[in-house]
């Protein structure tokens, strides 16, 4: 008996019941998710639904931005081994949405995914009819999941990622997790460390296999040299002074930031920081500081269309997923989340550009590409803002030594292209291909 899943389902559906009607009056009034609502329930349009032509019938889910960009590297490596498959892609947030329909293109059909409430998740399986419902990353919903199990669709999670924090919540939900778990079909993981964290949370062992990061294929793929000219346009540079790019920066990491810039000027005062908030909500926080200190400084929307050339020293990022084609411009890189104990991001979007990155000691949730850049010296660790300033000087000051750290950069990455493949080959396995 399940007894942990019924508990789940029994929890779900009463905090379901309980806070969405008045979530429902707040859209209502407020228009804010109101045309991905129906959706949300499992109620989908007709014209949606007969759109949707080709079998086998693939179902892959990513949330937001990041993950839909994987979900998009391994669709297309799917498209190569079953060209005519038909193949949904759906999020959960509206960033995501607008990202997948950007970037998709006409024979991937977008929709939101259901909330995890048991009526929702029955309706939109009925409606789409997968053959195969791919999760990717860390989605692991328990109704979603095990109802399409019952429903005798196979289920998979691929790019498959726990992190050392987050293995802390799930260990606490074992006996959950283990139901969950093992009615998926294949967990495709990025790493052994992952791998291992999945297996203890109570996945089979038989039905789980390292597949590698895609999102290191898809960060290949998105680099070339005129997005990188584009850019340099943007910002009104020519290569001839040196630009340090602080990204995804959280919390007490902007007072440092702009510490370390302030000794770098005095070496080098022709520098220009771009920094980039780890969530655009933060720009005004950034702007205060950067007006206090009494320093020039541009938004980054305030360089788009006919708007002057940059001439500001500093320019705050105060855009939604372009700090990737930013990393382009840095002579280094600092990642940041990780002076803080925030887990780190991903260091591999600027390895990918050949720039030779820094960062701090909480890298929790990256641990395998910081692992990989350090084996090829492509990236160093610093302790703090101080030790930052000094790594920073040290390679500002010797341009060759950091061009060679970041081309070793950009080895480590080359050297682990193909995941998006892997993960692809194990849903197609699943369909008996």
């Amino acid at each position: 008996m399940k007894i942990a899943y019924t508990a789940y389902k029994a929890l779900s559906s009463t905090l379901f019941l309980t806070f969405f009607p008045p979530f429902w009056l707040y859209s209502r009034i407020s228009g804010k998710h109101r045309d991905s609502m129906p959706q949300r329930l499992g109620i989908y349009p007709d014209r949606l639904i007969q759109g949707i032509s080709g079998s086998p019938r693939i179902w892959m889910h990513a949330v937001s931005l990041g993950e839909v960009r994987v979900a998009l590297a391994i669709i297309h490596s799917i498209r190569r081994i079953l060209p005519e498959a038909s193949l949904i892609l759906s999020t959960g947030t509206e960033p995501g949405q607008a990202s997948a329909k950007q970037h998709a293109g006409d024979e991937i059909r977008c929709v939101y995914a259901p909330f995890d409430f048991i009526l929702s998740v029955r309706k939109a399986i009925a409606a789409l009819r997968p053959d195969v419902l791919a999760c990717v990353e860390t989605e692991i919903w328990p109704n979603w999941l095990m109802e399409a199990h019952r429903m005798g669709v196979k289920t998979a999670l691929v790019n498959g990622r726990i992190s050392v924090r987050s293995i802390r919540r799930y260990l606490k939900i074992r006996p959950l997790m283990r139901e969950t778990l093992g009615h998926v079909d294949a967990l495709s993981m990025m790493g052994r460390a992952d791998a291992e964290r999945i297996l203890k949370m109570g996945a089979p062992e038989d039905r789980t296999v390292v597949g590698g990061n895609a999102k290191y294929d898809l960060l290949l793929q998105q680099t070339d040299a005129g997005l990188a000219a584009a850019m340099a346009r943007r910002y009104n540079l020519d290569g001839s002074r040196p630009v340090f790019v602080a990204g995804s920066v959280r919390g007490g990491e902007v007072h440092i930031v702009l510490d370390v810039y302030g000794k770098i000027i005095q070496a080098h005062p022709d520098t220009l920081l771009i920094i980039a908030p780890r969530h655009v909500k933060r720009v005004p926080h950034i702007v205060s500081q950067l007006t206090e200190r009494g320093w020039k400084f541009a938004l980054r929307t305030q360089l788009d269309g006919n708007a002057p050339m940059r001439t500001a020293p500093v320019v705050v990022l105060d855009t939604i997923g372009e700090l990737h084609a930013t990393y382009s411009l840095a002579s280094v890189v600092f990642c940041g989340s990780s002076l803080v104990p925030l887990g780190g991001q991903n260091v591999f979007e600027a390895a990918v550009w050949a720039k030779p990155v820094l960062y701090g000691p909480s890298m929790e949730d990256f641990m395998d590409a910081k692992h990989l850049l350090e084996s090829t010296r492509g990236g160093i660790q610093v302790k703090d803002g101080p030790d930052l300033a000094e790594k920073l000087l040290h390679l500002l000051s010797r341009p060759h030594e950091a061009d060679a750290m970041g081309k070793r950069a950009y080895q480590a990455v080359c050297a682990h292209q193909g995941a998006a493949r892997k993960h692809a080959e194990v849903i197609c396995r699943l369909l008996g291909v």
